[in-house]
């Protein structure tokens, strides 16, 4: 029932969102205002934001409701992944939201560089994949999950405002990880990809 409850406020939201987008008459915005506080404090019930920082999330979505973008970097070294140590002490690839004035080929290069200080050269797409259906807890909002792997160029750790410290891991020694960022199943699949000289890009 929890995840029906969600699933209908998720739809309420973006059905919400796209009426505001595109009607003229201030009488449907009115309505459509109204549905989207009813998703809001739906959502509410479900998660442990507080209600005015939800409302504030979604008053700042506007247009057509489409999916983020969120690329992941996935070097290697001597058959090691490259991750880095977050703030609250888990760890994920390197990579984050894709700007709006970015592709992902220069996202994920950005990103990379922003939280490890290393320079990389995208090589391939390892997977495209539907956020809520892969990672923990659920968002209110969709996510397309690109994971590209990446050749390592050179550089040093830099240190910065997101990320504590880097490290290269193997498959069977993984560090805790942030895993509504990525999971080990996730982290796998580059290892998979890494080995694999001819690689399939799974998508959802």
């Amino acid at each position: 029932m929890e995840e029906q409850l969600l699933d209908w406020a998720i739809e309420l939201q973006a059905l919400a969102q796209a009426g505001l987008a595109y009607t003229k008459d201030p009488f449907d915005q009115e309505r459509f205002e109204r549905i989207r506080t009813i998703a809001t404090e739906m959502l509410a019930v479900q998660s442990p934001l507080p209600i005015l920082k939800l409302r504030k999330l979604f008053a700042a979505e506007a247009g057509y409701p489409t999916p983020k973008l969120d690329t992941r970097a996935a070097v290697f070294n001597e058959n090691k992944i490259l991750l880095v140590q977050e703030k609250n002490g888990l760890w994920s690839l390197p990579g984050g939201w894709v700007d709006f004035d970015q592709s992902i080929k220069e996202n994920t290069i950005k990103e990379t560089l922003e939280e490890t200080g290393l320079q990389v050269k995208p090589a391939k797409v390892i997977a495209i994949q539907d956020r809520n259906k892969h990672n923990l807890p659920r968002y209110a909002y969709s996510v397309c999950k690109i994971f590209v792997e990446c050749e390592l160029l050179g550089g040093d750790f830099i240190e910065n405002i997101e990320t504590i410290q880097i490290d290269w891991f193997t498959s069977d020694n993984l560090p805790p990880l942030a895993e509504a960022k990525n999971t080990q199943k996730q982290i796998k699949l580059c290892f998979d990809a890494h080995h694999c000289t001819d690689w399939f890009v799974p998508f959802d």
